[in-house]
């Protein structure tokens, strides 16, 4: 197939790319450069050092055999867009290209509006484009388990049948996400479901939980070929930071009580669940939802976990929560679809002991210990300096 990455530059982008050209698609990537570019506002960056998109690929080409086609560009420009399906002719797009940090779009007012309209405006390019040069074009958005929120009964992949007042009717699961970002996502879904009821699109929409794991097989085949391992409170998971300060000796921090529970998916299976999607496309009309998430854990457990497999003492410190969100909560997710179609999950703990601690203890010089501690408060309508004249 010929398939187009959509953020093909990014943590998950870049392996997937590999991955699908490995597994022998044709493989284009578009990606404006924002999330290196956060890197130099925030002060901060990769753990594992990351060479440029145009020497990954070179790096590709030269030891796999395969070209992976690079489209430098931004998704708010429409015209650009267009430009980039037409000439790629794409039979699939695999949509990465957002700001993906609830952090982040939380900073300020400048940041949340720069979020939403950054990811939900690109999305509605992507799918203006596709309805109006081909809607054969299966688009496969990535979403997250983040748009659900924590609800009190059991979450359905995407779909809900609610029987109310004696009539019965199919609908998207309500959602109640957490931050601005997350709400971004929600409104990428209702436009996305509501151009297959339109203008018959084909969508598989991908509620991703939070990933872990930074080594694929593509990856590890030389070093210029690694992808980021974000470990900062903005752009870093609760499992990179765990690990990190297991590894630094310092105790790892708990937001809140650390009941909160999370869902899970190892980058591995990320990518073979990209695949399986762009592998066996929605139907003409059809907004399919898969939740992309193979486990679940507390922070708590998760916390626990890692100083369970790590060989050395590790302890823990609750801190004050900078987030608004539910303790103490309900948490189960139906996850059948993707492993129906051949999914085989790996486990968090193998990947802990064969990849984490490994990748950390290599780089843990590049740590800023100051990157680790919250600076983002939910409860502030913003969390800059004030500036006085």
């Amino acid at each position: 197939m010929r398939i187009l990455v959509l953020g093909g530059d990014g943590y998950l982008g870049w392996p997937t790319a590999m991955y699908l050209s490995g597994q022998g698609h044709d493989v284009g990537v578009l990606d404006n450069a924002a999330r290196r570019q956060y890197d130099h506002e925030l002060g901060t960056g990769s753990l594992v050092p990351i060479e440029t998109l145009q020497n990954r690929v070179q790096a590709w080409r030269e030891i796999s055999g395969k070209t992976i086609a690079i489209y430098p560009g931004d998704l708010l420009d429409a015209e650009f867009a267009y430009a980039t399906i037409r000439g790629f002719e794409p039979e699939a797009i695999v949509h990465f290209a957002e700001q993906r940090a609830a952090p982040y779009s939380m900073i300020d007012r400048k940041h949340a509006v720069y979020t939403q309209t950054n990811n939900v405006i690109g999305t509605l390019n992507v799918m203006f484009a596709i309805g109006e040069i081909n809607r054969d074009i299966h688009l496969v958005k990535l979403g997250t388990m983040g748009e659900y929120g924590t609800p009190n009964i059991d979450i359905e992949e995407g779909w809900l049948e609610v029987t109310h007042k004696g009539r019965t009717d199919r609908m998207l699961f309500p959602k109640r996400p957490g931050s601005f970002y997350h709400l971004s996502k929600v409104h990428d879904s209702h436009n996305l479901e509501f151009g297959c009821r339109i203008w018959g699109l084909r969508v598989t929409d991908l509620n991703q939980g939070i990933v872990y794991g930074q080594e694929t097989t593509e990856t590890a085949l030389d070093e210029r070929l690694v992808t980021r391992f974000d470990y900062d409170a903005v752009f870093g998971t609760v499992l990179n930071r765990f690990a990190i300060q297991a590894v630094l000796g310092l105790p790892m921090s708990v937001y809140g009580g650390g009941t909160q529970t999370r869902a899970v998916i190892d980058i591995r299976d990320t990518v073979e669940c990209i695949r399986l999607a762009c592998e066996t496309p929605a139907g003409a009309g059809e907004f399919r939802v898969f939740n992309q998430a193979t486990e679940s854990f507390s922070l708590a457990e998760m916390a626990k976990i890692v100083a369970n497999t790590f060989p050395g003492q590790v302890d823990v410190d609750f801190i004050d929560n900078p987030r608004v969100e539910v303790e103490n909560h309900h948490y189960s997710f139906v996850h059948t679809a993707l492993e129906g179609l051949g999914l085989k999950p790996h486990l968090l703990s193998d990947t802990l002991l064969t990849s984490l601690f490994g990748i950390i203890e290599k780089h843990q010089e590049r740590v800023d210990p100051a990157a680790l501690q919250p600076s983002i408060n939910w409860r502030q309508t913003s969390n800059l300096p004030v500036t006085r004249s």
